[in-house]
């Protein structure tokens, strides 16, 4: 969906992939989810800040107890967004991110 804005977009399957593609190319922003197979986002957010301090990172989730307020943003991620989400939303946080940058 972002490709419509003209954007570079790389998907990947695993956390390890996505650690493996951050050290080969760059990035403006890492868009990852929560719940994702053998590492969760927070934990991929978590090794890529160690590796990449300045890299923005925006973390999708559904997990309501993340979503609804009393618990702190998780560590290392910029912006968190819930599902279901609209693109607007997820440009709008990009941008954020990007700037902030």
């Amino acid at each position: 969906m972002l490709e419509f804005d003209k954007r570079y977009v790389h998907a990947v399957g695993s956390a390890a992939e996505a650690l493996g593609i951050c050290e080969k190319e760059n990035f403006d922003v890492v868009i990852l989810d929560y719940l994702m197979p053998v590492m969760k986002g927070d934990a991929l957010a978590v090794a890529l800040k160690q590796r990449y301090p300045a890299m923005p990172i925006i973390m999708i989730t559904a997990d309501p107890e993340k979503l609804d307020g009393s618990a702190p943003l998780p560590e290392a991620v910029d912006i968190l967004i819930g599902k279901p989400f609209q693109l607007d939303e997820l440009r709008n946080a990009m941008a954020k991110v990007v700037l902030k940058s």
